[in-house]
């Protein structure tokens, strides 16, 4: 039977000379998040660990961005150990992974090569079976010469994340639901104002920016809610077409 994980890494960076010397790789992980699907495509199972880096630093860039302290890795095991406790979550039996882009299962490869670190044939086959999902999002929007970001790919779905993007495990997470959703709609069931900019493209070039996109979705979705709240207390029953007014807001700066 096979079974999918999720996994997202978040890494730190390879500064100093010295370091390049014995380890010439730009990253190393400080963080393994997965996450184990069941059947039907839901969370069934969660994987955080954080890595103990031996030649990068842990700059105030990747603080910011990921929320990762000194005090986090301080007690972290090296690569090696969490490696273990990884394979020890997974399931028996074919274990697919899948991630969005490529780049940690680069991560893993290189890493692991440089420490001379052996992972066995089960890793092995995981590293030569590993799924990115982000060209069939890509092919799904129908955007060919666009490269999406995961971010970019959850506003555009109307995706909500809980948490910390750039944490390990939320990024999986967030990337699991979006695998789930690319699985389960033939057509993806798009963020509205970003369906109407999606609709309005000239040579694979949104009308509008993500942050545009994501600053009308949050205030719709704030209205939407409000104005829920405001029907059930009334008994009532009606609604607006958020994208349509964002179109002819659009018109009207022009």
């Amino acid at each position: 039977m096979e079974h999918y994980i999720v996994v997202d890494l978040e890494m730190c960076n390879v500064i100093s000379n010295e370091a390049k010397k014995a380890f010439p790789y730009s990253s190393e992980i400080i963080q393994i998040g997965a996450v184990l699907l069941d059947e039907n495509l839901d969370i069934a199972s969660e994987f955080s660990e954080f890595v103990k880096p031996k030649f990068g630093q842990l700059t105030k860039i990747i603080k910011r961005l990921t929320g990762i302290t000194e005090q986090d890795l301080a007690d972290a095991l090296p690569i090696e150990e969490v490696l273990t406790h990884f394979l020890d979550w997974m399931p028996e039996g074919d274990v697919i992974a899948i991630s969005w882009s490529m780049t940690d299962k680069f991560q893993f490869k290189k890493e692991l090569e440089l420490k001379n670190i052996e992972y066995g044939e089960r890793f092995q086959k995981i590293l030569e079976t590993w799924v990115d999902c982000q060209p069939q999002f890509t092919e799904k929007m129908h955007m060919e010469n666009k490269n999406y970001s995961l971010k970019e790919a959850l506003v555009a779905t109307d995706i909500w994340s809980e948490g910390r993007l750039h944490n390990g495990l939320v990024d999986a997470k967030n990337t699991a639901l979006l695998y789930a959703k690319m699985q389960r709609e033939e057509e993806l069931v798009l963020n509205p104002y970003y369906k109407y900019a999606h609709e309005e493209h000239e040579d694979d070039h949104l009308t509008f920016s993500l942050s545009d996109a994501l600053e009308k979705a949050l205030k719709d979705k704030e209205e939407r809610e409000r104005k829920a709240k405001e029907r059930a207390e009334k008994g009532e029953n009606s609604g607006t077409n958020p994208g349509k007014a964002f179109k002819k807001k659009k018109k009207k700066k022009k």
